[in-house]
């Protein structure tokens, strides 16, 4: 068959001397987009992908998970750094030093919700202190040559909607890019996402803006695309388990159809290479622990399995202990009606 394009749409978005190679973004997840999960949806279609957040304070980087957070070897261009913290000297001080190593973009974070983050006055806190906000966007915009950008929700609360005054803080100290979660701090991750406060803010900036939350489906991308006339989209749950949605998106809003979902076959060597990746970057011992999660997601996704069915193939992959187990479940899951049995068996004995 032969694939009609649709009529022309707004082009990729540029930030600084970068030009994204299409509308879809990877958005930063502690504890997710690591190094092996950001090149594995690079390849898999990504436009361009956020790191780990890392601590502005620098004394802190010796850690075996900052060090891990900040190792971007072997990774396209541009290398984009997300930086957490409340002060803006601190903050300024750890863009400089990011871009010393490498960095290519900053991204400031001020949207995470965790509890831990915003109780240090940091992540969507700072949304509440709007003078603060302006005094770090400057500090940071002043502190590099490089391309920064600010990720936000829609505010604290429900009662304090102020996306608006923080983007047009953004624009003023020459924030390059904003991404902005469609939900305010106190809904963490519950209830729905609203695009009509990134509709707004995209209709009175200049710059390019990036609508995040709930993007699950290449129709959810071309619909929140169409609705907020945001320049990209970003994706950060919809991802787990599924690191395919970002040439989905892309090919559907190329073509206006949905491309044919992976094999299984696609699906075995996609999740033998992240773990193999997993184990490689992070040790045995540590990789095949964070393997149970990414594992788990995939077996989310999989539209083989019932949910309890689910659960059962969870329970076993995360009993086993080395590498070599791993990958033999792997094998013995994706072969063609090999699941069936390990779900009456229970157990996993490779």
């Amino acid at each position: 068959m032969t694939l009609t394009a649709l009529p022309a749409t707004p082009g990729p978005a540029t930030i600084g001397p970068f030009t994204l190679p299409n509308r879809v973004i990877l958005a930063p997840m502690a504890g997710v987009t690591d190094r092996p999960f950001r090149q594995l949806c690079r390849r898999l279609g990504a436009g361009w992908v956020v790191g780990e957040m890392v601590t502005a304070d620098p004394s802190l980087w010796h850690t075996r998970k900052s060090q891990l957070r900040m190792d971007h070897r072997g990774e396209p261009d541009p290398r984009v750094v997300q930086i957490a913290g409340g002060d803006a000297e601190m903050l300024a001080q750890a863009a400089r030093l990011n871009a010393e190593l490498g960095a290519q973009i900053i991204d400031i974070n001020m949207g995470c919700p965790a509890k831990k983050v915003c109780n240090k006055a940091a992540g969507s806190a700072l949304l509440r202190d709007e003078a603060l906000v302006a005094d770090i966007l400057d500090a940071v915009v002043s502190a590099v040559d490089i391309p920064v950008t600010l990720k936000i929700r829609t505010g604290w609360c429900a009662e304090s909607n102020n996306a608006l005054r923080i983007a047009r803080l953004a624009e003023s100290a020459g924030i390059q890019a904003l991404a902005i979660h469609g939900r305010h701090r106190q809904q963490r991750y519950t209830g729905q996402a609203e695009y009509d406060t990134i509709a707004e803010i995209k209709s009175r900036l200049s710059i390019p803006v990036i609508a995040n939350g709930d993007i699950t489906s290449p129709e959810k991308a071309a619909e929140v695309l169409a609705y907020t006339g945001a320049d990209a989209v970003m994706v950060g749950r919809g991802a787990q388990g599924n690191p395919w949605i970002f040439q989905q998106i892309s090919h559907y809003l190329h073509y206006g159809e949905k491309m044919a979902l992976p094999t299984l076959t696609e699906r075995q060597q996609v999740l033998l290479g992240h773990v193999e990746a997993l184990h490689e970057f992070y040790g045995t011992t540590m990789g095949v622990r964070i393997a149970r999660k990414h594992v788990g997601w995939y077996i989310n996704d999989d539209l083989r399995f019932t949910q309890p069915q689910q659960r059962t193939l969870k329970q076993q992959f995360n009993a086993l202990a080395s590498p070599e187990t791993q990958f033999d479940w792997i094998n013995d899951v994706m072969a063609p009606g090999a699941a069936m049995r390990l779900l009456a068996k229970g157990s996993y004995a490779a």
